[in-house]
């Protein structure tokens, strides 16, 4: 084990270059905050590119760009019904990790 100066021991698997490389691309898909609406928005469920345009101000091919990008990250599914496409939430981490910062963002900020 690894420890710090804190004297907290810390698995030294945490500190590997693969777990720091895998931590920097959640961050970075996490980087937009277009992502961050759409996180948000399909917390409460799956919704299909319409449905989720009426929530967030965007284009659409802004937001299909952006819900792309999060369904090759493996933070989305989707499922075709019809014409429609309906996106879901399939990596739980991602939204925990979301809401705990923009929680304390706010809790930080006063924002209201």
């Amino acid at each position: 084990m690894a420890t710090r100066s804190n004297n907290a021991a810390v698995p030294a698997a945490v500190e590997s270059d693969e777990v720091f490389e895998l931590a920097a691309e959640v961050f970075r898909v996490m980087s937009a905050p277009m992502r961050l609406k759409i996180i948000a928005c399909l917390c409460n469920g799956e919704k299909n590119v319409s449905e989720l345009l009426s929530e967030i101000e965007t284009t659409q091919p802004n937001m299909s760009q952006h819900l792309n990008t999060l369904y090759q990250a493996g933070v989305l599914g989707k499922r075709r019904d019809g014409v429609q496409i309906y996106y879901r939430i399939v990596n739980d981490r991602v939204v925990t990790l979301c809401r705990a910062v923009c929680t304390q963002i706010a809790i930080e900020a006063d924002v209201r």
